[in-house]
């Protein structure tokens, strides 16, 4: 397998640029109408991916509905809805970011990694270490706007996305330390509506930590060969043929966390409606995880990164409910 290339690596006018990455959508935006210069920078925050940054953002819409279902929506809300997009945005590139310069010897020895932007020599680790300190910079002047309870645990998650890139270098479970950090914006985005963090909160993140594992050890089977060869660990790899046995488990434990969720920031309500509504969504969740279930093939990277991304519309689901219920 070829090298993987250094911090020396040309940057982007060396007329690499263009190159897109291997496992990027066919004609995503940013390879059809990006400028060629920022191409390879917005393919370092997987620009042309969205997938992670849905999977980041829906739990900030999680909390945000459930903790406006507790006491109604505020026209704060609107403004917390908006920045948390772009929050999401911003912090998953700088998190990409930070994931590819750790990861550069690793991303050059793995087939569906190596076109991306450092190894292939379209940005130098210089380059990306500026590049991750913008996105990073903006994203705190989104989180400047919020309370200090939400502004502390923001800091606070930095941990976690510093942490995360080393984690499949000492542990079978890197998908945990992934939801860990992708889950945050739950409690970050009640705690910015409602100045709290109460347990039905810190139970929504954990429903969210667990679904993670089910996604993302779906997505760690595309590479189970690569990371065997190379030493690097994934549940994936730990589960081996035990996999849809694991997945189930993740799937219930998700399903059963968030209606415990539900039930611990709406049973005092006292709105039957209302929390028939919430767990309704909760239910069309399991279920849409269930259809994925029955159509995955693990051997079958097509078919892994297929049912992945089909977790966006079944995280969009629970948010829809939930946003309906604090509605009534």
């Amino acid at each position: 397998m070829p090298e993987v290339a250094h911090s020396q690596s040309p940057g982007p006018s060396s007329g690499q640029s263009s190159g897109p990455v291997a496992d990027a959508p066919k004609d995503n935006w940013v390879d059809l109408y990006a400028p060629p210069p920022t191409r390879p920078y917005l393919r370092l925050s997987r620009a042309d991916r969205p997938i992670g940054t849905w999977l980041l953002l829906i739990p900030c819409f999680w909390g945000i509905a459930l903790a406006a279902a507790v006491d109604g929506y505020r026209l704060w809300d609107l403004w917390l809805a908006v920045s948390c997009g772009a929050g999401a945005f911003l912090m998953r590139g700088a998190g990409c970011t930070w994931n590819d310069i750790t990861d550069r010897h690793i991303d050059g020895k793995v087939a569906r990694t190596r076109s991306r932007p450092i190894p292939s020599g379209q940005v130098s680790v210089r380059q990306a270490l500026i590049w991750m300190a913008v996105q990073a910079a903006l994203a705190a002047l989104i989180l400047f706007s919020y309370n200090w309870l939400a502004i502390g645990l923001g800091i606070a998650s930095l941990a976690l996305v510093a942490i995360y890139p080393f984690a499949k270098r000492f542990t079978w479970w890197p998908q945990l330390f992934l939801g860990l950090a992708f889950n945050w914006g739950a409690v970050l985005a009640w705690a910015a509506h409602a100045g709290t963090v109460p347990p039905a909160a810190v139970v929504l993140y954990a429903s969210g930590i667990t679904w993670t594992l089910y996604y993302d050890t779906i997505y760690a089977h595309q590479d189970r060969e690569d990371d065997a060869l190379i030493g690097v660990k994934s549940t994936a790899r730990l589960f081996g043929t035990h996999t849809a046995w694991w997945l189930k488990l993740f799937l219930l434990s998700t399903v059963a966390l968030m209606a415990l969720a539900v039930i611990l920031a709406l049973l005092p309500t006292r709105d039957p409606l209302q929390l028939a509504l919430a767990l309704g969504g909760v239910w069309a969740f399991g279920w849409h995880m269930v259809r994925q279930m029955a159509r995955l093939r693990v051997d079958d990277p097509a078919s892994c990164l297929t049912q992945f991304r089909a977790n966006r519309d079944a995280g969009l689901i629970v948010a829809l409910f939930l946003a309906a219920a604090a509605a009534l």
